[in-house]
């Protein structure tokens, strides 16, 4: 038996990336899954590679109302419930990316866009998830926050505030529904090695990234799809309103950590 065996499940923003590993992986553990994502072909490939009889595709805008309520109509028509909703889907394409600068300089348009789809979206999925999983005995609901909510940077203001504005969604749902069997909580990846960060961040910037991050190594899509899993599963039955940070100790030192290293093995060379 999986760990999360005969459950059905929506993963947002899964035709690629985190999302695909997550759904890729809920499926692995016995869940069906709809692949939701707004590159609809991309959907249904990986529904494909699953199996039309555990996964089906799904086009989705999550910041569209009446699509996120379709999608959701979709897991239950297709599979008979719903019990685990990974509200996972932003807008990370670098065009849209380079224009997220900070607050003075802000282009309202991508204000407007990026909270349309990463806390409108996430608003939206709970609100037409919450009263199917609870017809079906109660859920998990797993939001996919940053480390862009938790600390402070030079630029990216839009996704940053959208992020924080997950961590309060999380809280509210968790807050609202626990007596009704939702369990709501957030991960918060540091640096994951998807095909966003590659085409987002220069080389330089991933040294530096890497020279800070108390682990050997950046993070992979499948570290944050075992944590989802978690989440998901019964095994973590008494977590929720939890904003988790899966970052191999990004945020955990001093700022001069990496430079104090580097201090370290010059002084070491040198003696």
């Amino acid at each position: 038996m999986g760990r999360v065996e005969s459950k059905v499940a929506i993963v947002t923003g899964a035709a690629s990336g985190i999302g695909r590993a997550c759904a890729e992986r809920l499926a692995s553990e016995g869940a069906r899954v709809v692949i939701a994502d707004i590159n609809g072909a991309g959907a249904e490939s990986v529904a494909a590679g699953i199996g039309a009889d555990r996964a089906i595709g799904v086009e989705v805008d999550v910041s569209n109302e009446d699509q996120v309520r379709a999608m959701v109509d979709a897991a239950v028509s297709t599979f008979g419930g719903l019990h685990i909703l990974h509200n996972n889907a932003a807008v990370t394409s670098a065009a849209h990316m380079d224009r997220d600068g900070d607050v003075v300089g802000m282009d309202v348009s991508i204000l407007d866009a990026t909270l349309a789809v990463s806390v409108r979206g996430v608003v939206l999925g709970c609100k037409h998830a919450v009263p199917r999983m609870i017809e079906s005995g109660g859920g998990s609901i797993i939001n996919t926050s940053s480390n862009s909510s938790l600390s402070g940077d030079f630029t990216l203001a839009a996704y940053t505030a959208a992020k924080g504005g997950i961590n309060a969604v999380t809280r509210s749902v968790a807050t609202a529904y626990g007596k009704q069997g939702i369990r709501c909580n957030a991960v918060s990846p540091g640096t994951i090695q998807t095909p966003s960060f590659a085409s987002n961040v220069p080389a330089v910037m991933q040294e530096i990234m890497e020279r800070n991050t108390l682990l050997p190594r950046l993070g992979l899509p499948s570290d944050v799809a075992n944590l989802v899993l978690f989440l998901a599963s019964d095994e973590s039955s008494y977590i929720t309103a939890q904003v988790i940070v899966i970052d191999g100790g990004l945020l955990s030192h001093f700022p001069w950590m990496s430079e104090m290293l580097q201090l370290g093995a010059t002084t070491t060379n040198q003696a």
